[in-house]
Formats: structure tokens, C-alpha cells, sequence
């Protein structure tokens, strides 16, 4: 018998898959990252449609500072056609250590966005 705390709080996090303080990437369980990331999406798209803009807000900032959401984006940019090639910021995540790395270094604290040069 599960504990109701242990079934509200089944969402993913960073001490689920650390070894020695490090992000270990390939013990990252993708289905209940992907589960994770599609629940607080369907809330964000739910409360929108009832006109609760603050509880949107609140939401979308709980859904961009998960570990979740982080390695799902990590994930996304690093297996999609377009892999091996850099961004505007001339980045490559090829390796897992280096994957691992950038979901640790996704932080929207002090983020500014570069200017595209055309």
C-alpha cells in the first residue's frame, strides 16, 4: 500500500538520478520525465481555460525550473536531426557528461537572451 504522499509527489527529480553530486543522464527514467512534463502542461492549459491567470503563471514557473522540463529539453535539442550542429551560442551536447552538464546549467535565474546576428 502506497502512501498518499508518495503518489501526489511521483514527479522526477535531480536526487533521483545523482551519483556523487553529478547528474548521471543515462539513469534518468525518460517515461516519468515525459509523464512529469505533460501533467504540469495539461494544469497549465487547464487553469488558462478557466481564467486563472495567476494560477498560469504560477505554473509556467514551476514547469521551467523542473528537473523534468530541463532534461526534456536537453533530451529534445540533443536527439532531433540537427544534433550535431551549434546553436547561436556555438554549444554542442554530444556526450552524456556533457548532456548531464547542460540540464544542470539550464537556469532561468540571469538568463539573457543573445542578439541575432543577421
Amino acid at each position: 500500500m502506497t502512501r498518499k504522499s508518495e503518489t501526489m509527489n511521483a514527479s522526477v527529480s535531480a536526487d533521483d538520478v545523482r551519483v556523487r553530486g553529478v547528474v548521471d543522464y543515462n539513469a534518468i527514467d525518460w517515461r516519468k520525465v515525459d509523464h512529469t512534463v505533460r501533467r504540469l502542461q495539461a494544469r497549465i492549459v487547464k487553469a488558462q481555460r478557466q481564467g486563472r491567470y495567476g494560477k498560469v503563471r504560477s505554473l509556467s514557473r514551476v514547469l521551467t525550473r523542473s528537473f523534468a522540463a530541463r532534461a526534456a529539453a536537453v533530451r529534445r535539442v540533443t536527439s532531433n536531426r540537427g544534433k550535431r550542429t551549434p546553436g547561436v551560442d556555438g554549444q554542442r551536447w554530444i556526450t552524456a557528461a556533457e548532456k548531464a552538464q547542460a540540464i544542470e546549467s539550464l537556469r532561468p535565474e540571469g538568463y539573457k537572451g543573445c542578439p541575432l546576428i543577421s
